[in-house]
C-alpha cells in the first residue's frame, strides 16, 4: 500500500538541489555511490529531507532520471532544428557527459525494472525526432532512398555513443578513422561544421 507520508513539493528548491547533487554523484563515482548519506553531503542538507522529498532512492533515481531526459530532449530538439541537422545530430551523439550519465543510468536499469521501462520509453521519443529530421534532411540533400532514415538514426548515434563510451574505458583504436569516415561524408552532405557546441546548444 502506498505510503501516506506527505512529500515535498516538486517545484521546491532544496528538490532541485537533490537532483543536481544526485547528477554530480553519478558523474563523478557511479550510481552506487548515491545513498541518502552522501547525498544529503553533497547537497550539504540535512539527511531527513532526502526522503522528505523522495519515497524511496528508486523514486529519486528516476526523477533523476526524467529531469535530464526531458532536457536532452530539447536540445536535441534545438539541435536538430540547426542548419546542419545531420552534424548537430553527430555533436549531440558525441557529447560526453551526456554518455557517461546515460552509462550509469543504463548500469542501474540492471538492478531496476522500472528505470528500464523508463529508459526505453524516452530512448523511443528521442528516436522518433531524429527519424523525422534525418528525412527531411535526406530528403533535401537527394540521397537514395536505399537506406531508411532510422537506419541512419541508428547509425548515427550508436557509432558516436560507441566512440565516447570506449574513450571512457581508455580505448581509441579505429577511433579516428570512424570519425573521418563520418565527418568526411557529413561534409559532402552539409558542408563544414558551423562553430556550434552542445553547451552553445544549451545556452
Amino acid at each position: 500500500m502506498a505510503s501516506g507520508r506527505r512529500i515535498g513539493a516538486p517545484e521546491a528548491k532544496n528538490r532541485g538541489v537533490l537532483l543536481d547533487a544526485a547528477e554530480q554523484l553519478m558523474l563523478e563515482e557511479g550510481y552506487a555511490a548515491v545513498s541518502s548519506r552522501r547525498l544529503a553531503e553533497k547537497a550539504r542538507l540535512k539527511p531527513q529531507l532526502v526522503h522528505y522529498y523522495f519515497r524511496t532512492m528508486e523514486d529519486l533515481f528516476l526523477a533523476v532520471f526524467r529531469r535530464r531526459a526531458e532536457a536532452g530532449l530539447r536540445l536535441q530538439a534545438r539541435a536538430l532544428d540547426s542548419p546542419q541537422p545531420l552534424w548537430a545530430l553527430w555533436r549531440f551523439g558525441t557529447d560526453p557527459t551526456a554518455t557517461r550519465i546515460t552509462m550509469e543510468f543504463a548500469a542501474l536499469a540492471n538492478h531496476r525494472k522500472s528505470l528500464r521501462a523508463e529508459i526505453a520509453y524516452y530512448a523511443e521519443r528521442f528516436r522518433d525526432e531524429q527519424i523525422k529530421t534525418v528525412s527531411t534532411a535526406l530528403s533535401r540533400y537527394d540521397i537514395d532512398d536505399e537506406v531508411a532514415p532510422i537506419v541512419w538514426s541508428v547509425l548515427f548515434t550508436s557509432v558516436s555513443r560507441v566512440l565516447v563510451m570506449e574513450q571512457e574505458l581508455g580505448m581509441s583504436a579505429g577511433h579516428a578513422e570512424t570519425v573521418e569516415l563520418v565527418e568526411r561524408y557529413l561534409r559532402h552532405l552539409e558542408g563544414e561544421p558551423e562553430a556550434i557546441s552542445v553547451a552553445a546548444l544549451e545556452a
